[in-house]
């Protein structure tokens, strides 16, 4: 069986991981990213076209991916001009690996409906290396049909691919698993920083709370940091402080509200006002020990 052509937009560290994987795997990829260096990796590959522009990649391609960093990112190439929209094949479908914003996502779908094209959101779970290899955690969603079509796909692209319902679902779960992981980390983050502020030893701390059930691996990143003086996680306050907007975006277009999610998104976005964007979310810990009163 012939394997379909991708088109595939935003080649970061994740995304360029991605298009090698499917490289290796004999796919023939349609690329497109502000950064030529990471587009010249895939090229010098073989087997790879490149395009400056969103609508004729998506009138060259079977099947078009997105790894791209914010939903306003995604809705400028999809809606403009020279859009996805604009030359996307009737038949072809559109899956959206970044981490969006729900309504967003299902606005984007019903466009693609109007065109005979279909539309998956699928956030990723692990790591850029689990990427390359084809292991990365899918969490799909969209009409049932157009999973299963593509579902051979995203079997080539994930070890675990999990179906979650309707379109929209897949970037829901993703904002909710952020927001249960960002806070935990946001809070023992300042749990380790009073600790310090009031002289209590970091490694007893830790030796105490990982004795009982608030033991977790965010528990051993946050000690890392705090105590060991080592950045682990591999997800940056920036990145953090954006799933956590998302999330308190999400809750308002659901017409309730989350002064928790309140409270972690206003510390992160402190801290990246502090120059601490670019670090690893345990490094809030920095931010929370130098606050003044």
């Amino acid at each position: 069986m012939t394997k379909p052509v991708i088109g595939f937009i935003g080649l970061g560290l994740m995304g360029g991981n991605m298009v090698e994987n499917l490289q290796k795997r004999g796919f023939q990829v349609n690329v497109m990213d502000l950064n030529q260096d990471a587009v010249d990796a895939v090229l010098a590959r073989g087997n790879a076209t490149q395009f400056t522009s969103a609508k004729e990649l998506a009138a060259a391609s079977d099947i078009v991916e997105f790894c791209l960093t914010t939903s306003a990112v995604v809705e400028k190439i999809v809606y403009g001009e020279d859009g996805v929209l604009a030359g996307i094949k009737e038949g072809s479908t559109l899956i959206d690996f970044g981490t969006s914003i729900p309504a967003s996502t299902i606005k984007i779908g019903g466009a693609l409906a109007e065109k005979g094209c279909g539309m998956i959101d699928a956030p990723l779970g692990r790591t850029p290396a689990h990427a390359k290899d084809g292991l990365l955690n899918i969490m799909a969603a969209g009409d049932e049909a157009t999973f299963n079509k593509v579902k051979p796909l995203l079997e080539e692209q994930g070890e675990n691919v999990f179906y979650l319902g309707k379109l929209g679902a897949g970037h829901t779960t993703k904002l909710i698993n952020n927001f249960m992981g960002m806070t935990t980390v946001t809070a023992m983050s300042q749990a380790f920083a009073v600790a310090k502020l009031a002289g209590v030893d970091g490694q007893q701390l830790f030796d105490i709370m990982s004795a009982g059930p608030s033991n977790s691996p965010f528990m051993q990143f946050c000690k890392f940091y705090a105590v060991d003086g080592e950045e682990k996680l591999g997800f940056s306050v920036a990145n953090a402080n954006k799933d956590l907007g998302y999330f308190v975006q999400m809750v308002e277009d659901l017409g309730t509200q989350s002064l928790i999610a309140e409270g972690t998104s206003k510390s992160l976005q402190a801290a990246v006002d502090a120059g601490l964007g670019q670090n690893d979310v345990p490094v809030i810990f920095d931010y929370f020990t130098k606050l003044e009163k």
